[in-house]
């Protein structure tokens, strides 16, 4: 067997691969992979921003595992996904994920230690409401359903029924969650059977049907609270991305997860619950945002916060992206010149995932717009990068109010304090 490691958005690497294999992995776009033309029956392998694990397998070869290993560390990775989830409930330390350093071992064995803890009072039971045709009358019969289906016929019934048991959406979700894990590659072996005895405690819910888009909905209550932290998790697991692929004569299966979604949901997030104090509301993925007056162009910003009185006030993208020697991508900033331009704003925000570096604003020229894009350090402690998030907001309302001048506009991403400081663009003239 084979191990090919690469790190996230790292530099590219040549690898002996069979084609059907190179093949198999260009088709899945799970990373860039290119045949080398320096070395006969070798691939150059580049990761883009999923992390995680796949096999992959060709007719009379041997297994290839690649393994992707993101940047932030796993355990912040995963502090990021659960206060993306539910940020009332997300504490550090609810997933203890320290023995792993790799997503699927890491993701598998904080899934079943959440998963222990939600079951250690018994399987939760409740009402599951269930619409169906049946040759038996019971619950209420659906009239309307009876007629225009059946045409007057006596049987089958369409009744409505609430029916009390194990087989409830909490449930489902658990139990579809240990089924995706258990084929998984590399989740350890005392896990798998841990994982194992926890699915036959949940057999009485419903499978999941294979390759279900559609999670089964519930609702927070005083009965399921203590299924929250393994809840939050299974949707995490059941929403990312299952790879299973064939082509060119090989398959490929495994588990990715997206960083560039959970970056951007992260920022979402934080920065809604950081201007919540300072009123008005927050639209994530804003809708009726048009840049023409025709309202044919339509846009989504990641974040508008609007004032008491409904109006505009702050705009704010997300932007994980890769470090470049040349800077952001200008493509950013013409975006985000496009949303002000619609909501009428003087100032806009760009959040990346970068290092200790400082905020930049550039002013344009023959317009009163300035763009501010921020740099958000991923690896430091969460009350650190969420206090980074809080100055953040702070700084984005004290543009907004005026009570900052055209020059202190951002934070300085890495300082503890977060006071606003003066950035300005050193390539303006």
């Amino acid at each position: 067997m084979t191990t090919v490691e690469l790190d996230e958005h790292g530099a590219a690497v040549s690898v002996p691969l069979p084609d059907e294999v190179g093949r198999a992995l260009a088709a899945a776009r799970i990373v860039e992979a290119a045949p080398d033309p320096y070395r006969p029956g070798a691939w150059r392998l580049r990761a883009g921003g999923k992390v995680g694990a796949v096999a992959l397998k060709a007719a009379g070869r041997e297994p290839v595992i690649l393994r992707i290993a993101p940047k932030v560390p796993v355990r912040r990775l995963f502090f990021l996904i659960g206060y993306a989830a539910d940020p009332r409930v997300h504490r550090d330390g609810e997933v203890d994920v320290t023995e792993h350093e790799e997503i699927v071992p890491a993701l598998a064995q904080g899934f079943e230690r959440a998963l222990e803890r939600a079951l250690r009072q018994g399987v939760l039971q409740g009402y599951r409401h269930t619409e169906e045709a049946s040759p038996v009358v019971r619950g209420r019969v659906r009239e309307a359903d009876q007629v225009n289906r059946h045409h007057g016929r006596s049987f089958p019934v369409e009744i409505a029924y609430d029916d009390y048991g194990t087989d409830i959406a909490e449930n489902r979700l658990l139990r579809g969650a240990v089924e995706r894990l258990l084929p998984l590659h590399r989740v350890p072996g005392d896990v798998r059977r841990r994982l194992r005895h926890h699915r036959a405690r949940l057999l009485d819910a419903e499978p999941l049907g294979r390759g279900a888009r559609d999670l089964p909905r519930w609702r927070p209550s005083r009965l399921n609270h203590r299924y929250l932290p393994a809840l939050r998790l299974a949707e995490t697991i059941l929403r990312g991305a299952s790879v299973e692929h064939g082509t060119g004569g090989a398959s490929v299966d495994g588990y990715l997860i997206d960083t560039h979604k959970i970056f951007e949901d992260f920022v979402c997030v934080a920065l809604r619950e950081a201007l919540a104090r300072y009123g008005g509301r927050t639209a994530l993925q804003a809708r009726g945002v048009y840049l023409d007056d025709a309202g044919e162009i339509s846009m989504r910003p990641d974040l508008v916060w609007y004032g008491e009185d409904r109006t505009p006030r702050a705009v704010a993208d997300a932007k994980y992206k890769a470090e470049k020697p040349e800077g952001f991508p200008d493509a950013d900033l013409y975006q985000m010149l496009a949303y002000c331009t619609a909501l009428g704003l003087r100032d806009g925000h760009l959040v990346y995932a970068r290092g200790y570096e400082p905020t930049v604003t550039h002013q344009v020229r023959h317009s009163p717009i300035r763009i501010h894009q921020h740099a958000l350090t991923l690896d430091r402690p969460p009350g650190e990068l969420l206090a980074e998030v809080a100055a953040l907001a702070r700084a984005m309302t004290c543009v907004t109010s005026g009570t900052a001048s055209g020059a202190t506009s951002g934070i300085a991403a890495g300082t503890d304090t977060g006071d606003v400081a003066v950035r300005r663009n050193p390539r303006e003239a």
